[in-house]
């Protein structure tokens, strides 16, 4: 370790600019509060002013960014091109995932708007039964979380916890970590929310690939937060406390919302269930190898022809364009159906409904796009090299080094989002030198996703949101809340270190 230590001192090396810049990183979020987006685009170009000299930008070494580059130590440093490269990460990242985010901003606010969000936990809870209503929030937060960022599912969902806690008689801590840790769960794990698409296009793997693994890996975790939240449930003894907005007539407003105001079960689950059987189907296309099957001439269509409507239609943008236009239609049914349009058209109605997220959404794009920047200048810098240097000295998993660079970030700085950023970036810019892994990298991505989930406290708005809405104080969302994310990124570490050996899944 005292190479690393001498080598963080001298300010030619990796280690060096990798140091300074990630420290930026959590002071300039966590201290100075400056927003990620102008954290992160000054960070890459931080990197790109330390790594001088840059090579010249032109159409013939674009292909450079995508891989490490040994640089001659210098004092030299060249603003401009720091910018240019800088900006290049920022477009090329941008550009890949930014129509992916707009419309699931698009698909989340339309379910929430036009009640199939509401639908579907009705429908589990018909399943299943009030009885196992801890179960039906579980999987609500789950499968709500896919499309729809989670401060915004455990806004939807928490009155009904409250609600169920008051009809019930108790369980209110099991059902508010039920759904809190479910949501976390899928928020890092599966795409297309924005933090799991960033670390699979920074990897290069397919987001069907990736959507899967984060399904299946999912699973463990998933039990370990039933465990664990009826173990809270059991050992401590929180009250459930008035917060705003959740009265007891409010809650009962809440669950006794007539039937007629709710679109239909099918409907409402159109725009979570379509792009992932879509995007999913091709992958698993692939992975069972039917792409170069032989055709029988007596079927309609030939394996080769399905592959390829397959290819058109389970493509994330055509996917999720298709979710959104059925969310869209969702909501301008029910519109419709109960009179809210009033004086206004309904496209302007609808308008006026997706303002707010399509804001939201250019504001995770821009963060979206510096992080690639950020990437792409650790890349060029050469920090991957000396990172995998290191790594085989010493016999450091890969595995382990995503999650523990991540989850360090993690609670440095408290964003998952910006945490995933910084992990895909550095193991990206690793895995670039590296040949053969013994393992599929999509075991990176589940670690970096397992390493982003780690100890959210204070510095973490996440924290905040279940703190202020589940009436608990601080000291008890520490004790539940914070120790609950730690537990589902340990296990599934050690989960992804036990499957990379049984089953690699080799590339």
């Amino acid at each position: 370790m005292t190479v690393i230590a001498s080598s963080i001192l001298n300010i030619n090396s990796p280690f060096f600019i990798l140091f300074v810049s990630v420290i930026w990183v959590v002071i300039g979020i966590a201290k100075l509060k400056i927003h990620p987006f102008l954290t992160l685009m000054s960070a890459a170009i931080l990197v790109g002013l330390l790594s001088s000299p840059l090579p010249e930008f032109s159409q013939e070494n674009k292909g450079l960014f995508h891989s490490r580059l040994d640089l001659v130590n210098s004092n030299e440093m060249d603003f401009n091109l720091a910018i240019k490269w800088s900006l290049l990460g920022f477009g090329n990242t941008a550009g890949s995932v930014g129509l992916i985010i707009a419309l699931a901003a698009i698909i989340g606010t339309c379910m929430l708007k036009s009640g199939a969000a509401d639908r579907i936990v009705r429908f589990l809870l018909s399943i299943f039964g009030e009885k196992r209503a801890g179960l039906v929030l579980l999987l609500s937060g789950f499968l709500l979380s896919i499309p729809v960022f989670f401060d915004t599912v455990f806004f939807l969902l928490i009155p009904i916890a409250r609600a169920m806690a008051v009809r019930l008689g108790g369980n209110y801590l099991y059902f508010v970590m039920a759904l809190a840790g479910a949501g976390a769960i899928t928020h890092s794990m599966v795409p297309p929310t924005p933090g799991p698409l960033i670390i699979a296009d920074g990897l290069g793997l397919e987001i069907g690939e990736a959507l899967i693994a984060g399904l299946i890996a999912s699973i463990l975790p998933v039990v370990i937060v039933i465990c664990l939240s009826k173990w809270f449930d059991n050992n401590f003894d929180f009250p459930m406390r008035e917060v705003a907005g959740a009265n007891k007539q409010s809650l009962n407003d809440i669950v006794n919302k007539p039937e007629t105001e709710l679109p239909s079960t099918w409907l409402s689950f159109c725009p979570i269930v379509l792009p992932v059987v879509l995007i999913s189907s091709v992958s698993l296309l692939k992975i069972l190898d039917l792409q170069s099957s032989g055709s029988d001439s007596q079927q309609i269509f030939d394996l080769e022809t399905l592959f390829a409507i397959l290819s058109f239609f389970g493509d994330p943008n055509i996917a999720m364009f298709l979710a959104a236009i059925f969310s869209l239609f969702i909501l301008a049914k029910q519109s419709l159906s109960n009179n809210e349009n009033n004086d206004k058209s309904l496209i302007n109605l609808i308008s006026t409904q997706l303002k707010e997220p399509i804001s939201t959404a250019g504001i995770i794009i821009l963060i979206t796009g510096a992080g690639g920047a950020y990437g792409g200048m650790i890349r060029l810098s050469g920090v991957g090299k000396a990172m995998e240097n290191v790594s085989n000295n010493f016999n450091i998993s890969y595995i382990l080094l995503a999650w523990l660079v991540t989850a360090i970030i993690r609670i440095a700085q408290g964003s998952a989002t910006v945490a995933m950023i910084t992990g895909v970036g550095l193991m990206a810019a690793i895995l670039s030198n590296v040949q053969d892994l013994g393992y599929h990298s999509l075991y990176i991505y589940l670690a970096i996703g397992f390493g982003s989930i780690t100890l959210s406290w204070m510095n973490d708005s996440g924290f905040w949101v279940v703190q202020r809405l589940s009436g608990f104080s601080e000291k008890e969302t520490l004790k539940t809340w914070s120790v609950l994310l730690t537990a589902i990124s340990l296990v599934g570490l050690i989960s992804c270190l036990l499957a990379s050996k049984l089953i690699p899944l080799a590339n």
